[in-house]
């Protein structure tokens, strides 16, 4: 069945789309190479119970899902099938030398990929990238790809909100191919990864990979450092420190051997600290109030992905347009695009992880609703394989954004989904990464391990009871409705107070901000994360609606009211005379 209710809804970006070589921007910012060859674009597409294909009969155009209408076959893709791509290339001159490298963005959730007929390599799980080495199944002149990919939207691996049954807070499953695929050339000693951790006044770089002799330019400057070995201190004088107001790049180049990349960090700090007697989040050694927006990153035309970049670019501009400093990006992992645009633009990130098992409203939902937000959480999720899946799934997603200076925060659970054992996860993950705030239990279910005091509050007034000792962070809170006709997804509606214009809800927002904000940022709120930037499906209470043509609140007003709340914030955290 097509997925009719896309028909009417289509985003500014994708009329600007190059349907040719969709997405074709380099997509890896943070390791640049000269040899890049994209696969994006038409391919042959088939979706069929059985184990073999005999006949494509579709095309799809990648990398969006086949149930987005970008794709061009919008449609869903029944349970027990599986998803055949295929396609057909040849490689530029250039890249007869070395090694060649087949990289994929993202592919949900299981998938096996064969070159010319041979198995070059299989994956599993939906939101994170992998590559395969693919020399030795390469032929002279045309080579034929092919991808099998097969999503049962099985709990086991990491859904987020992807529901069969959408409605509510639950989406339109994606499947199969949903970011770039692309290929590259390397030489045999190849940098494989860079891990770069900064400090006010130095960055250390540790490379994987690659030939023993080193050289680093800063591009500015011209300064070049050379080394031996994996990593490398570097001392910055006069540094420039990053942050939302000044997003300052340091941008180099990396010569090892044969091997040449580009990239750049940021010099910047986050941490827990005390001011004047309140434990507070600092940025770069001070007081820092973070007031972001909750970030999903659906599209109504491309569902997981924008038809272009210029979707995340304008999301992450409207944020801070509108005076916001954050996204918490819910419940999934982006193309790197996306954290590249946050560091370049500047607006810090704040990152969930993705939730696998079952979610149970009652328990879930229900309960804490009403009050019951403490509950054990060492026999839930009890799955053996279904936990270690997420812990992996977790320690990867630290690995691929370790070096965006935009991160500076992860969510591991959010409102129980998935929860188990919080207070050993919440260990796992600080050693793997001590860099960033941990946030164990955003909105209840709340153990003893987390950096964060962590809180939900939709149904009630906001305030704050009880002392924890940690920086508040209210991670969840508002979810106004304003429904816009003729930009709306469907006839449901999904929120939590409605209004019917633009100048009420605005009103609302200036009430809600600096009534029952305002007044607890003394006591210890460090940080806020309104729901939401966009509408979602159903959900309509986003700032903009879901095809992203129309701002339902006043700019200028909403500037305004972030601008007393920070100012109000630097008032009460200003360092004693």
């Amino acid at each position: 069945m097509k997925n009719d209710r896309y028909e009417a809804m289509l985003t500014p970006f994708a009329e600007g789309m190059d349907t040719r070589t969709p997405w074709s921007d380099y997509p890896r910012p943070s390791l640049v190479r000269e040899s890049y060859l994209t696969l994006n674009g038409a391919w042959d597409f088939a979706v069929t119970p059985e184990d073999t294909v005999s006949e494509y009969g579709e095309k799809i155009l990648v990398p969006f899902p086949p149930e987005s209408r970008l794709s061009g076959y919008n449609d869903t893709v029944p349970t027990g099938c599986a998803m055949y791509y295929r396609r057909y290339f040849t490689l530029p001159e250039a890249f007869n030398v070395g090694r060649v490298l087949l990289h994929f963005g993202a592919v949900d959730t299981l998938c096996s990929v064969s070159i010319n007929g041979k198995l070059v390599g299989e994956h599993e799980g939906g939101y994170l990238p992998f590559c395969f080495d693919i020399t030795d199944a390469l032929s002279d002149g045309e080579n034929e790809l092919v991808v099998k990919a097969h999503d049962e939207l099985s709990h086991i691996y990491p859904y987020g909100k992807q529901k069969r049954n959408r409605g509510g807070m639950w989406y339109t499953p994606v499947s199969g191919i949903w970011q770039s695929v692309w290929l590259e050339s390397v030489p045999t000693e190849y940098v494989e990864s860079l891990k770069i951790t900064p400090t006010l006044t130095s960055v250390k770089i540790e490379v994987k990979g690659g030939a023993e002799h080193k050289r680093l330019t800063l591009e500015e400057s011209g300064i070049f450092y050379e080394w031996q070995g994996a990593c490398i201190e570097i001392q910055l004088d006069e540094p420039k420190l990053w942050s939302p107001e000044s997003p300052y790049l340091y941008r180099f180049t990396l010569e090892c051997g044969e091997d040449t990349v580009r990239s750049y960090f940021a010099l910047r700090t986050v941490s827990v600290g005390e001011t004047r007697g309140v434990q507070r989040l600092k940025l770069n050694g001070e007081p820092y109030f973070f007031s972001g927006l909750l970030d999903q990153g659906y599209y109504p035309d491309g569902i997981f992905l924008p038809a272009t970049p210029e979707g995340y670019r304008e999301d992450i501009l409207l944020a801070k347009r509108l005076g916001f400093n954050m996204l918490r990006k819910h419940i999934k992992v982006e193309p790197e695009i996306f954290y590249y645009l946050c560091d370049l633009l500047g607006i810090a990130v704040f990152q969930d992880m993705v939730n696998n098992s079952d979610y149970s409203f009652i328990l879930d939902t229900a309960l804490p609703t009403v009050g019951f937000t403490k509950l054990p959480d060492k026999l839930r999720h009890r799955n053996k394989r279904s936990r270690e899946i997420f812990i992996n799934h977790s320690i990867d997603t630290l690995d691929l954004l370790y070096s965006h200076p935009s991160i500076v925060y992860y969510t591991i659970f959010n409102e129980g989904w998935g929860q188990f054992n919080a207070d050993e996860v919440y260990e796992i993950i600080k050693s793997h990464d001590s860099t960033r705030i941990i946030d164990s239990t955003s909105g209840w279910f709340t153990q003893k391990k987390s950096d964060v005091d962590s809180r939900h509050v939709y149904f009630k007034p906001v305030k704050l009871k009880g002392d924890s000792g940690l920086p508040v962070v209210i991670s969840e809170f508002g979810g106004y409705s304003l429904r816009v006709s003729g930009h709306l997804f469907g006839d449901n509606n999904y929120g939590y107070r409605s209004f019917s214009d633009s100048e009420s809800l605005t009103a609302a927002l200036e009430k809600l901000y600096l009534g029952e904000i305002l007044p607890i940022i003394p006591s210890g709120v460090s940080a806020l994360v309104y729901t939401q930037i966009s509408d979602v499906e159903d959900e309509t209470n986003g700032l903009v609606t879901y095809d992203r043509r129309v701002v339902k609140v006043d700019e200028e007003k909403m500037r305004a009211i972030m601008s007393r709340l920070y100012e109000d914030f630097k008032e009460c955290t200003s360092r004693d005379e």
